[in-house]
């Protein structure tokens, strides 16, 4: 716990059996109160390797629902658990558990309700391997979407992400997409609701077991990102309504 806040650490898993290990033993057990795993159907030993180290909580979707499902089963499962400070890492190993003590430090002595690992800040990103074409699709949908929803951050495409609980009741998650495009829509509600938002830069990796979409879909995913900051910047102007922003 920090400052008598429950701290909770999930894992969206999809065939990481790879790099489960690494990441779950990079976890800071000691200001961790629990870590819960939700395999989203993979093909691999996962949850069986999950079991091995010893996660108490296991999640084990039967069919495949998606990046956004399977943090959907994970945010209400520690919303259920109590916690109060709910740390998203994925267990690819692409991002640092190390970063975890401060996360939590921001939001346990209440400086942001919300921290962003990125990768961007500094010169992480690239050093850490990213594609050239995902680095330049990154800088430019980041900025159109702080024009459009009239704020600024680094990025709005990490991974690692961490939540006072209070967000979590604040916003419509359960209603957004099973797919990759939930991690923007959670930003967009965050920031629609008045959340202030603090980044910490974060070395990341490239490498071959840590997952990564293909050029298809991160086209797929780009144009899913303008779609929701042209709705988020009509739902601020009051030009529209979505239940995006119940």
């Amino acid at each position: 716990m920090y400052n008598e806040k429950r701290v909770i650490v999930v894992l969206p898993a999809y065939n990481a059996a790879l790099t489960l290990e690494k990441t779950f033993k990079e976890i800071p057990q000691d200001l961790v109160d629990d870590v819960i795993l939700c395999d989203d159907a993979s093909k691999d030993d996962t949850l069986e390797l999950g079991r091995k180290l010893g996660i108490k909580h296991l999640i084990r979707h039967e069919k495949n629902k998606g990046y956004g499902g399977n943090q959907k089963s994970l945010y209400n499962k520690a919303i259920d658990l109590k916690g109060d400070i709910i740390i998203m890492l994925h267990p690819d190993y692409q991002y640092t558990p190390k970063l975890i003590p401060s996360m939590v430090n921001i939001i346990g002595d209440e400086l942001y309700p919300v921290v962003l690992g990125s990768r961007i800040l500094g010169k992480g990103a690239l050093k850490g391997g990213m594609p050239i074409y995902k680095y330049i699709a990154n800088r430019l949908l980041t900025a159109f979407q702080n024009l459009l929803v009239n704020y600024k951050l680094s990025e709005y495409h990490t991974g690692y992400r961490a939540f006072d609980v209070k967000v979590l009741h604040a916003i419509n998650f359960n209603e957004n997409s099973d797919d990759f495009i939930f991690d923007n829509q959670m930003l967009s509600q965050i920031i629609y609701k008045g959340f202030d938002i603090g980044e910490v830069t974060c070395p990341t990796k490239y490498f071959e077991e840590a997952s990564s979409i293909n050029f298809r879909r991160s086209a797929t995913y780009g144009l899913g990102v303008l779609g929701v900051s042209i709705k988020h910047f009509l739902q601020r102007n009051r030009l529209g309504k979505f239940t995006l922003y119940k």
